[in-house]
């Protein structure tokens, strides 16, 4: 019999059941949907493990243990160490300004330097910024290989529809979303994208290009392809990506390069990202099952911790600080 269930196999519930496994807890794997696929969150992910950039507009825990995320993926899939670049049209120059002040571990760039970075940006950006330590991933190799990972572990997904509920023992449930009757607090956070694919474009990094009304992050992938993301919607609405969202994430693109005007739209999604109302993920205990939830749009930064201190909890009793009795 398995010593921990876990529900879901989305990035938080196979980054558990990798973590748990490593701890020598065997796991059994319950998701009706099988193999992370378009149905998950993660799926529409940027792949950004960039805890420096995050601290501008986050809470201290996510920067702290979002620095461990980059070792944390190394061990499981092929992980980029380029660093990221911020930005800003001349216009909003400030935003850059506050960005900086929000942030650690950074150094400033002149047009130059940027141009020594990234040199199809030369003489687009006068200023910006680059936090050498941070990484990216490619999110959906990195969920094919952490799903490959879990299975050479021996541990197999059942696609049976499964409640906490109904499994007797330990239970982890990493159901995003799907949770919310189990935890009123969460809430839905919309967020769209688009990928897009151009043979004129290369670009070595995450760029962050700062927008008082649409702020962008543009990550590149193998083959001339560049997620392009992501708006941030209070709505827990699943529908198709709006005109508007379209309009405003290609705009934002032309602004950093010209030349986006003319690549090709590959594909457009949505996510709906779960969150509690502080925005920090954490792992909440209601009687025995554990939600490792709330991870909002850090899912690739923070399931590693949050996969830590669910088994820290439950191998030890040690009770981390993102760890929360319901």
């Amino acid at each position: 019999m398995a010593d921990v269930t876990v529900i879901g196999a989305g990035v938080a519930g196979l980054t558990a059941a990798y973590t748990l496994h490593q701890r020598g807890v065997g796991v059994r794997l319950f998701d009706p949907k099988g193999p992370p696929g378009p149905h998950a969150c993660s799926w529409w992910a940027g792949g950004m493990l960039a805890p420096e950039c995050e601290g501008a507009i986050t809470e201290e825990p996510v920067v702290r243990h979002g620095r461990t995320a980059a070792a944390f993926w190394s061990q499981i899939t092929n992980v980029t160490h380029n660093g990221t670049l911020v930005v800003a049209p001349e216009r909003d120059r400030a935003d850059l300004t506050r960005f900086a002040q929000r942030t650690e571990n950074h150094a400033t760039l002149d047009s130059a330097s940027i141009a020594d970075l990234e040199p199809e940006l030369e003489g687009r950006h006068r200023r910006g910024l680059f936090f050498a330590q941070e990484a990216h991933v490619d999110p959906r190799a990195a969920l094919a290989d952490l799903w490959g990972a879990v299975e050479n572990a021996g541990i197999t997904v059942e696609t049976a529809a499964a409640e906490p509920a109904n499994i007797n023992g330990r239970v982890l449930d990493c159901r995003g979303f799907a949770a919310q009757h189990e935890l009123p607090s969460l809430r839905g956070v919309r967020g769209e994208m688009i990928v897009l694919r151009s043979a004129e474009i290369t670009l070595n990094r995450p760029v962050r290009l700062l927008h008082p009304r649409h702020p962008l992050y543009i990550v590149p992938r193998a083959n001339g392809l560049f997620m392009l993301g992501a708006t941030q919607i209070e709505s827990a609405s699943r529908a198709q990506v709006t005109a508007r969202s379209a309009l405003e994430l290609l705009s934002a693109a032309y602004a950093l390069d010209p030349r986006f005007a003319e690549a090709e739209i590959i594909e457009m999604g949505t996510d709906l990202r779960p969150a509690f109302p502080d925005n920090i993920p954490r792992v909440v205990k209601r009687g025995n099952v554990l939600h490792l939830n709330g991870l909002f749009r850090h899912g690739f930064l923070m399931s590693p911790a949050l996969a830590a201190q669910a088994a820290d909890y439950l191998t030890t009793g040690t009770k981390g600080d993102l760890f929360h009795e319901d």
